[in-house]
């Protein structure tokens, strides 16, 4: 795991300066800490940090090939570069490191573009070509490691976050009201769109290709959910081939020449994870996991579960509400976008325990939700699409209480607030967003705080027309619970969970988080699972349980879901007292001047929040979302350092 960072001028343009490369590695040591190279060549500048992971002496980077005519610069890790290294050995091509990067270009050089079809990994790529006066930049498959660029003054800039993008002057910085917009509606912006206007981030299974003829974006990769039903529906034929797989990305992902840690979770599909890494290798099983003063959020008893059926050496780190206030700033310095949740911030608080212990990599089950149909948003839906088909019985509604246990203030509590709520969009049954209506009309209140200004700028948009663009045209040929993993796939997974609750918060530690669950080979197989094999009846995941009941505590396995979540509103008030930069932001001058929320609302809200009477998700993801923005706003557009370490 590293940081990037480039300048690339095509034509006759002034050639970039290796200074400007280094102030822009500056603002990323922290994703390597290891080491700092800087390279340029006429027209192109790379800069590279290192967290040295794979080949600790020699794996310096940027790497070329035996000519020096291809150079590479990566962002994570090539899983299977022992096997790539033994095919390219065999036909001819001669190496210099024992590094995973070392592959790309020997790739590069027998398939051109199409070396991204042979990595197994999680990857921002940039390579230059020097014959053809060309860098590609390249991303994985479901984006865990990120990769921004812009166009500026004729020059193509591009880093592993913004904030090295926003090191060279000449880039402006302003928040963009419609990417606002979309994350107080999706959670997060839709690709290629950042935060930031004019601040592009490279999508999932794209590479761009810049050269004097110009640029060109192609999708190499994407969720396809066309070949469902092709494979048997008997679990007994299926389990063993879906172990194999899992098992199999497991123990790729496990190559390191550091230690390697485990997130456990207290739910299923971590505890899959530290199971395998226990029974099927011969890798020390270390173990870190989260826990809250607060019994709502706290999974301690069932992370013990799994720590002590696994005899574990394990670290439990407790977050208090003082915690996330206070660290909450620079959560956002990191993460480089608004947010409506505060979960990220004790996933970095846990990230630099590990870091503590001396850990560089750590292992997570991410991605099993989206991969298995795991989530509740998904059984939801099932029931919701299961009334609408008898819109008169008083009894298919019974179903939707069997969702949403976990909520002090769950919708299926009162019977009237559940009808309306689980009643939202039932008109468009048919619509590929069906499932994800009632979210985000929950999390679209948050757009009522936006200030005059904003709204005016946001007039003419429309969320769905957005969502509508941003679909694979063969959506509607697949069956509703593919739809909704797509849709989830493409929103909250690559624009939050991996992100700011991902990659940023680990790399704010110099912690590498990997997540074999999102090995492409194991999504292309389930995505060919039949939809009942996913969520049987009411029970999510179902095939994953089977696969691996045999290794789990009993009581695990049975487990509904329970999704991870943290204390919102109520953390950054302590006795009706507000942290003080809270008070500095959320004010009704600080408020009108940013010019983002309408400050007479804003103030009704937190005066709320500070007497405890926000009541569900959409008083505290407004909350939320205003502070994180107006910490963004200070923090990058007026450049001043609130949090920033």
């Amino acid at each position: 795991m590293c940081g990037i960072a480039g300048v690339f001028v095509p034509g006759k343009g002034n050639a970039p300066e290796p200074a400007e490369i280094q102030a822009m590695l500056s603002r990323i040591e922290h994703r390597g800490p290891d080491g700092c190279e800087v390279m340029v060549d006429g027209c192109i500048g790379l800069g590279h940090v290192r967290l040295s992971i794979i080949d600790l002496a020699g794996g310096t980077q940027p790497i070329h090939n035996e000519d020096r005519t291809i150079w590479v610069i990566l962002n994570g890790e090539i899983f299977n570069y022992i096997e790539l290294r033994a095919e390219l050995a065999a036909k001819g091509h001669v190496f210099y490191t024992r590094s995973d990067t070392e592959v790309i270009v020997h790739l590069y050089e027998e398939f051109g573009e199409n070396f991204v079809d042979h990595l197994n990994g999680q990857f921002a790529i940039a390579l230059w070509d020097r014959r053809k006066s060309r860098l590609t930049l390249a991303r994985d498959r479901f984006g865990i490691r990120p990769v921004f660029f812009t166009e500026s003054q004729g020059r193509l800039i591009f880093a592993s976050e913004v904030k090295a993008i926003f090191a060279l002057p000449e880039i402006s910085r302003q928040i963009d009201p419609r990417s606002l917009a979309q994350i107080c509606t999706f959670w997060s912006t839709l690709q290629p769109r950042s935060i930031f206007t004019g601040i592009q981030s490279l999508p999932p299974g794209h590479i761009l290709t810049v050269d004097d003829k110009g640029s060109r974006l192609k999708k190499y990769w994407d969720w396809d959910f066309s070949d469902a039903h092709s494979l048997p529906s008997d679990p007994s034929e299926i389990i063993p081939m879906l172990r194999e797989r899992i098992i199999e990305a497991v123990k790729l992902q496990l190559r390191s020449d550091v230690p390697i840690g485990v997130y456990v979770s207290g739910g299923m599909d971590s505890a899959i994870i530290a199971s395998i890494i226990r029974h099927c290798t011969d890798v020390p099983l270390r173990t870190f996991s989260l826990t809250f003063e607060d019994a709502e959020f706290d999974e301690s008893i069932w992370q013990r579960v799994v720590t002590d059926d696994l005899r574990s050496d394990h670290t439990a780190v407790r977050c208090s509400k003082r915690d996330i206030a206070r660290n909450f700033p620079r959560t956002i310095w990191h993460a480089e976008a608004t947010v409506v949740r505060t979960a990220p911030t004790p996933l970095m608080l846990l990230s630099r325990h590990v870091h503590e212990a001396g850990y560089k990599v750590v292992v997570s089950g991410e991605g099993a939700d989206e991969v298995f149909g795991g989530y509740d948003i998904f059984k939801e839906a099932k029931a919701r699409r299961f009334c609408a088909r008898q819109p008169g019985s008083q009894f298919r509604p019974r179903i939707l209480e069997r969702l949403y246990p976990y909520l002090s203030n769950s919708p299926t509590k009162s019977r009237g607030f559940a009808a309306a709520f689980f009643s939202q969009g039932m008109d468009q049954v048919n619509a590929p967003w069906f499932a994800h209506i009632p979210r985000w009309t929950t999390t679209g209140r948050v757009r009522n705080f936006f200030s005059g200004d904003v709204r005016a700028a946001l007039v003419d948009w429309d969320p769905y027309r957005d969502i509508q663009e941003a679909l694979s045209p063969e959506l509607s040929d697949w069956a509703p619970l593919a739809r909704d993993q797509y849709i989830e796939a493409h929103t909250l997974m690559s624009g939050y969970l991996l992100s700011a609750q991902g990659d940023r918060v680990a790399m704010a530690n110099s912690v590498e988080s990997r997540v074999p669950f999102l090995d492409h080979n194991i999504v292309e197989f389930a995505n060919r699972l039949p939809p009942h094999l996913k969520i049987s009846g009411m029970t999510e995941k179902y095939l994953l349980r089977k696969a691996f009941e045999d290794i789990l505590p009993p009581t695990l396995a049975s487990r509904p879901k329970q999704p991870y979540r943290a204390p919102d509103s109520q953390s950054f008030f302590n006795q009706g007292f507000a942290e003080e930069y809270v008070g500095d932001l959320l004010n009704t001058n600080s408020l009108k001047t940013a010019g983002y929320f309408d400050a007479d609302a804003t103030m009704k809200l937190f005066e709320k929040c500070r007497a405890g009477r926000a009541i569900g998700f959409a008083d505290n993801m407004a909350f939320v979302a205003i502070l994180s923005t107006m910490l963004l706003h200070e923090q990058f557009v007026l450049g001043r350092p609130v949090g920033v370490p």
